[in-house]
């Protein structure tokens, strides 16, 4: 079967810009997610977007043919398919992030973790654990900000694959150390030297799933959602075993869903291996982050 081309000129461009803002609008998805989509795919900027000079153009070279485009879009309308798999990125702090329907989109409330990180580090250097990591994003956020090695874990092989492809191209591949498996058990063998973890557990009960955005509920990998009964499995465990990991002083630090900080609170508590417990709202006011550190062994 021949390829098909992934140059088109301005006009054709233009005229499919044209019809699905349109549809976009009759769907009820937001417009500005065309412009967004035909700067990552097509190199246009906001200007010549703004402008419409680009309908002049002769030719511009495309991430994807336009009838492959044209598919895409109409599964965002009709499927609720995230416009970020479709252009197969998104932004995250500075970086462009690859992303695949193998991970979860990386959210901007995520990326207050990253400066949490920062203010508690008593060691900036060792290693410090990404767990979860899906996409890389927190692993990448570590590697810039902190000397230290980032050994990142994820249950989903697929998950992996596209955080290796990110630190390959952000250059971090150096930095960054990726191990296949639950949580902290490809870690064994670094037992208690750990400065600091960081991770962004699935947290959504069970029950909630199905009132998700159907973008959400029926794209993204239900492995990095789900997180029980209660949401609360995932972040129930990371207390209870990751004391061994830790050094005396290491950081633990987890992202959560509204309305869950005093169960976390209270199970950190609880645990007895903690101390200095804080909970830290996100930019929107929403208690959503959890941050504790291991006491000092007796």
């Amino acid at each position: 079967m021949a390829k098909q081309p992934k140059v088109v000129s301005g006009l054709q461009l233009w005229q499919w810009r044209y019809e699905a803002i349109q549809a976009a609008i009759a769907s009820n998805v937001p417009p500005a997610e065309v412009d967004w989509l035909l700067q990552e795919i097509a190199g246009l900027d906001s200007l010549a977007l703004r402008l419409e000079s680009f309908k002049n153009w002769p030719q511009i070279q495309m991430e994807q043919p336009l009838e492959e485009l044209e598919q895409l879009w109409q599964r965002r309308l009709d499927d609720r398919l995230p416009v970020q798999y479709i252009a197969r990125v998104t932004p995250w702090r500075q970086f462009k992030i690859a992303v695949s329907n193998a991970v979860l989109i990386p959210r901007p409330e995520t990326e207050c973790l990253i400066d949490l990180a920062v203010a508690a580090a008593s060691s900036m250097s060792g290693h410090w654990a990404d767990l979860g990591t899906g996409s890389g994003a927190i692993a990448l956020g570590l590697a810039d900000v902190l000397p230290a090695t980032i050994h990142a874990v994820d249950y989903s092989p697929e998950a992996l694959a596209i955080a290796q492809t990110n630190a390959d191209n952000l250059g971090f591949a150096d930095r960054i150390r990726f191990y296949q498996g639950c949580w902290w058990e490809p870690l064994e063998f670094l037992k208690g030297e750990f400065s600091g973890m960081v991770s962004n557990p699935p947290y959504i009960p069970t029950s909630i799933l199905p009132t998700l955005q159907p973008e959400v509920v029926n794209h993204e990998p239900r492995l990095a959602l789900n997180g029980g009964a209660d949401g609360l499995d995932c972040i129930r465990h990371l207390i209870e075993i990751s004391p061994i990991y830790l050094q005396p002083g290491g950081v633990w630090l987890i992202e959560m869903m509204a309305g869950q900080a005093d169960a976390v609170r209270e199970l950190l508590q609880n645990q007895g291996s903690y101390c200095n417990i804080q909970i830290h709202a996100d930019l929107a006011g929403i208690e959503r982050f959890a941050l504790a550190y291991i006491s000092a062994k007796q």
